[in-house]
């Protein structure tokens, strides 16, 4: 707003102030007194348009953004750990620690002979692609064997400050209270683990709510995610009984979006010196990217629709691909329209 204001355009504006009569050439004694008052003006109106930005909370940075969020309630959502399994040779103590890569994780509870659940003591989405050996940090005896061999509750990073925003945004349009279709939506969303959820209404007659759920990876939630949101809002030994967050009489339902594979089957020219070997690396990172992209919008969307417009697009943004013809999804050269419930699994990419 103020970005006029510069020290020359007000040095000017405050020397066109004093009689032609006087002396105003720099070095004079007045162009020395005005230069630095106008310096500190310039400085007051840098200051002047912060405040200005960190008002509101569309131009707020993070920490003023938090400020005012607070005065609605709304807080940004922590970042939660990775909850993986373990499997062992042997059951191992409660609270024992193993390194799997640069992460720790700490056994928490048993799930039967062997096999255990645990927790990255890092939290973040980070050490969400890490497993494989774990090795104890104090000496176990007899151990001999020791797995880290599943992530069933992504960890997520801290909200972030765009998220946020438009959170705290959409609190003005779409009220939460009740147990409303927002307030289910903020709640679900909330718990750890959880990325998107669509609820639906009196999908199994009166009283009857059924959440559709990915994870915080936009992907297929694990069966032990769902019974842990499950149990979070409505256990199903209580249904509509109001034991969970759900509100008495709501009988809910927890279910994973289903994962629909799609396979890309194009027609690739190549640079000189290049080859599909060479750019299968970058071919597969463009692929997840879009995939991620387009899952991540899944909850608000009512169908997703896969676009061979959007992969050729981005496959002739690679290095070493100059053109492209023929593209076909599942067979067929004609976007793919996803069930309601539907996310994209990537599936085999072949250069015909």
């Amino acid at each position: 707003m103020y970005e006029d204001k510069t020290y020359e355009t007000l040095l000017r504006e405050k020397l066109a102030q004093v009689a032609l009569t006087l002396d105003k050439r720099e070095g004079s004694i007045i162009f020395d007194a005005i230069a630095p008052n106008s310096l500190e003006s310039a400085m007051i109106y840098v200051a002047l348009d912060t405040i200005l930005n960190e008002t509101f909370a569309d131009t707020a940075s993070r920490d003023y953004l938090i400020l005012r969020c607070a005065e609605r309630g709304i807080a940004p959502y922590a970042a939660t750990p990775a909850v993986g399994i373990g499997e062992f040779n042997i059951d191992v103590p409660i609270g024992s620690r193993f390194s799997c890569d640069k992460y720790d994780w700490v056994v928490t509870e048993k799930i039967q002979a062997g096999k255990f659940y645990m927790t990255c003591e890092t939290p973040g989405a980070d050490p969400n692609g890490y497993t494989g050996t774990l090795i104890p940090v104090d000496y176990i005896e007899g151990l001999t064997t020791a797995t880290l061999n599943e992530i069933y509750i992504p960890g997520e990073d801290e909200e972030d400050t765009e998220v946020l925003r438009l959170r705290y945004l959409n609190s003005f349009s779409n009220q939460s209270y009740g147990f409303n279709r927002a307030q289910y939506i903020e709640t679900t969303e909330a718990i750890p683990g959880v990325g998107g959820c669509k609820p639906y209404r009196a999908w199994n007659g009166p009283g009857t709510v059924k959440l559709v759920i990915t994870d915080s990876n936009h992907g297929v939630p694990s069966p032990e995610l769902i019974e842990t949101v499950q149990t979070t809002i409505d256990p199903t030994q209580n249904h509509g009984d109001g034991i969970g967050l759900a509100p008495i009489d709501h009988e809910v339902t927890v279910e994973a979006v289903t994962g629909t594979t799609i396979d890309v089957t194009t027609k690739l020219t190549y640079a000189p010196d290049w080859s599909l070997e060479e750019c299968q690396p970058y071919i597969e990172d463009a692929l997840n990217a879009y995939y991620e992209e387009l899952n991540a919008t899944w909850s608000k969307e009512n169908n997703l629709i896969v676009r061979i417009s959007q992969i050729e697009q981005r496959l002739l943004a690679l290095p070493g691909i100059v053109d492209i013809a023929g593209t076909a999804l599942n067979g067929s050269e004609r976007n793919v329209t996803l069930d309601e419930n539907a996310i994209v699994v990537k599936g085999a990419f072949n250069d015909a």
